[in-house]
């Protein structure tokens, strides 16, 4: 008999599977919390973006409009994916 055959070897393998297909990105308009006030990241992230594209922030984003912002600030600069 070759060695291992009928034996149970101790290997173990993992499948793998893809993230993408379990997380979709939602649009921003229909998340739950969107209304609430942007993040402190975001609000930070936006700073910097503006900054470099020369806009101007409002103060009173909520977390989807910034979150639209940032998407925006980054298509216009290059930045981010």
């Amino acid at each position: 008999m070759a060695p291992g055959a009928g034996y149970d070897t101790g290997v173990r393998r993992r499948r793998v599977s893809t993230v993408t297909d379990r997380n979709p990105e939602k649009d921003p308009e229909d998340w739950v919390t969107g209304d609430e006030p942007m993040t402190g990241p975001q609000e930070s992230y936006l700073g910097t973006l503006a900054r470099e594209a020369g806009r101007d922030v409002p103060d009173e984003l909520t977390k989807a409009e910034a979150s639209q912002l940032i998407d925006e600030l980054q298509q216009q600069s290059g930045r981010g994916a």
